[in-house]
């Protein structure tokens, strides 16, 4: 059984413009122990469908299931014993803090909530995840504008570990931070992973990030995963012109050429092209990629993909 599943998921919003589809009917599964990436542009619904997934955001239709268990019609009641498994890191690690709250008080609160008696066990416990995150002992009692960067994230890294979830949502939990430490965050990550039996939803707009990090990747555009591969298959042959253009735009001293752009941008989500919705862009775009929506299918196993022309 998959940790979580998801099946035909799309979340809209209405607006002035139109209804926003944000996420348009994805289906996905994460297996225990398995690091799985969504990349796509900013822009495409990777940051919806994650925060829908754990119901931050109402989704429009479709189901998510953990553990056998269906999340979208779930009571608040039953959602609180969920989100104690399912956790989630998001994008700017200064925004997400509190800053009026010391780290000890970000820490322990969501022990609190979820039933951890005894204050002292509360706090010893919090001590313990900020020494597991590389941070000193003296953090718990400053406040988060007293960090760098990479300390505050390393701070909603313990945040979101300290109730031993099952499954972490990463929400581009790098893309704010110098290269440098981007790469100190990736390790603490797969170390964690490793200590703590963790499954990871890496959410990320940049190819080069996951490339050693993720076990499978799925790649997401105008609100569909139109390419789902394991990471060695898709950096050896992607299939989807979309994916393609992604990979070639990864920075590679080896290159001889500079990789050519994706031309265009982004359609709207208020009123996403008919037939295929990366037709507007595709070098590859025919006259049946203009009216026919193409399916999901798998090529080979492990990899499938929506696209005409693929083969």
């Amino acid at each position: 059984m998959s940790l979580l599943s998801v099946d035909s998921l799309s979340t809209h919003y209405p607006g002035a413009a139109g209804t926003v589809r944000a996420v348009d009917g994805v289906s996905l599964e994460i297996a225990e122990g398995e690091t799985v990436a969504l990349v796509g542009e900013s822009g495409c619904g990777k940051s919806t469908l994650g925060k829908s997934l754990m119901r931050l955001v109402t989704p429009s239709s479709g189901r998510v299931r953990f553990q056998g268990r269906d999340v979208t019609a779930m009571s608040a009641k039953e959602l609180q014993l969920i989100r104690r498994s399912v956790q989630m890191i998001f994008q700017d690690p200064f925004a997400s803090l509190n800053p009026r709250q010391t780290i000890r008080t970000i820490l322990t609160a969501p022990l609190a909530v979820h039933g951890v008696s005894g204050r002292k066990r509360r706090e010893a416990i919090a001590a313990q995840m900020v020494e597991h995150v590389g941070l000193p002992a003296d953090a718990l009692d400053r406040f988060p504008h007293e960090f760098s960067g990479g300390q505050r994230q390393r701070i909603g890294i313990a945040r979101a570990l300290i109730l031993q979830p099952q499954l972490v949502i990463c929400d581009e939990p790098v893309s704010a931070l110098d290269l440098s430490i981007q790469a100190q965050i990736l390790n603490l990550l797969v170390e964690m992973k490793t200590e703590l039996s963790l499954s990871y939803l890496f959410i990320s707009h940049d190819l080069s990030v996951v490339r050693y990090f993720a076990d499978r990747v799925l790649v997401m555009y105008l609100g569909r995963i139109v390419e789902s591969a394991s990471t060695s298959d898709l950096w050896r042959g992607a299939k989807h012109p979309y994916t393609q253009a992604l990979l070639a735009a990864v920075p590679d001293p080896s290159r001889r050429k500079q990789a050519a752009p994706i031309t265009g941008d982004l359609p709207s989500s208020h009123n996403p092209p008919a037939g295929c919705r990366f037709h507007t862009r595709c070098p590859l775009a025919t006259d049946i990629c203009r009216t026919e929506d193409p399916t999901f299918r798998q090529l080979a196993d492990g990899h499938a993909v929506a696209c005409h022309h693929a083969q």
